[in-house]
């Protein structure tokens, strides 16, 4: 099974490349770490008076994305999708069994950390680079949607959180092991997918 982790800050495209790349490739599976936050009451206290909080390592169900990610490794299957849930600060399960894996593809905020913690494990990595200013209003408009966030609130959490991606991203160094390759806006991203599956 061929490993792609996907990182970068808060609306650089991740959620977009990943599904661009299950797309070209049916036997793909995207786990998303967005799903892996921490649920109940203790989130929510959190959530409230930690800065950053969606951002900072605190929040990641850990252990439940590890148990989901060796699952998939293992067995080649996945049994169900998880969704998290922004303002009721839970995690709905729905069944949807998916077979034979071939790819299986990590994105998200905590993809970088968490594949430092695999141990002789090849796997491409894919950095996303895209301007803070395109990132923001990405962000916005979703906040907007999605997770009950007025303008100026998901303006202040999108400035927090890129500070933080790119504190956490200079202390998690990659693999030597690993194949990395920097997206921007004008990457051939069809050339990089050739390579990834070549």
């Amino acid at each position: 099974m061929k490993l792609i982790f996907i990182s970068g800050p808060s609306g650089s495209g991740k959620t977009t490349l990943s599904n661009q790349i299950k797309s070209k490739k049916k036997n793909s599976f995207v786990l998303r770490t967005d799903n892996y936050y921490k649920t109940g009451l203790i989130s929510k206290l959190l959530s409230k008076f930690v800065e950053g909080y969606f951002d900072r390592r605190i929040s990641f169900n850990y252990k439940l994305f590890k148990k989901d990610f060796d699952f998939i490794l293992k067995n080649r299957i996945s049994i169900q999708d998880r969704y998290y849930n922004f303002e009721k600060r839970t995690i709905q399960n729905i069944l949807n069994e998916t077979i034979n894996i071939s790819f299986l593809i990590v994105e998200g905020i905590f993809a970088k950390e968490f594949s430092n913690t695999l141990n002789n494990q090849n796997y491409y990595f894919l950095e996303i680079k895209t301007e803070k200013n395109e990132c923001m209003n990405r962000v916005v408009q979703r906040d907007l949607k999605e997770r009950g966030k007025d303008k100026k609130q998901a303006e202040n959490d999108f400035l927090k959180s890129w500070d933080i991606y790119y504190e956490n991203f200079k202390t998690n160094s990659i693999k030597n092991n690993t194949n990395k390759f920097i997206i921007r806006k004008n990457t051939d991203i069809d050339n990089i997918l050739k390579k990834l599956f070549n």
